[in-house]
C-alpha cells in the first residue's frame, strides 16, 4: 500500500512540474514568423473565441511576396484561469490547402500569449 501511495504522489507532482505555465508566453501579436518556418510570415492573426472554439482569418506570405489566405479554428478549453486555444486546424480559404498546426493561444484578463 505504501508503494502505491509513493507511485500516485509521484505521478500527481510530475504532472504538475511537467504542466506548462501559459502565462509565461510571449504576447500574441498579429504578424509573426509561422511555425513552418521556411521564411513565411503569418499575418492578420487575431483569434476571438466563440463558445467552445477560437477562429480567425489571417494570411501566409512567402519570401517571393506570393500571399495565400487562410482560417484556422482550434479548441477552446478552459486552462489555469482562461481560454486555451489548442488543436489548431487551418484550410486555405480557396480551399486548396488544410492542416494543423502546433500554434497556440491564451487568453486571460484581457491578455493574449502565443505558444513558444
Amino acid at each position: 500500500m505504501r508503494t502505491l501511495i509513493i507511485c500516485l504522489v509521484w505521478l500527481v507532482a510530475g504532472d504538475a512540474v511537467a504542466q506548462e505555465d501559459y502565462e509565461t508566453w510571449r504576447p500574441h501579436t498579429a504578424t509573426f514568423p509561422s511555425t513552418g518556418g521556411n521564411g513565411v510570415i503569418i499575418g492578420e492573426y487575431r483569434p476571438v473565441i466563440a463558445g467552445d472554439k477560437c477562429t480567425t482569418d489571417f494570411t501566409a506570405t512567402l519570401p517571393d511576396g506570393k500571399v495565400y489566405y487562410n482560417s484556422v479554428e482550434f479548441d477552446a478549453v478552459p486552462a489555469q484561469g482562461g481560454t486555451l486555444c489548442t488543436n489548431g486546424r487551418w484550410r486555405a480559404k480557396d480551399g486548396s490547402a488544410h492542416g494543423t498546426t502546433p500554434y497556440r493561444v491564451f487568453f486571460k484578463d484581457g491578455a493574449v500569449r502565443g505558444s513558444p
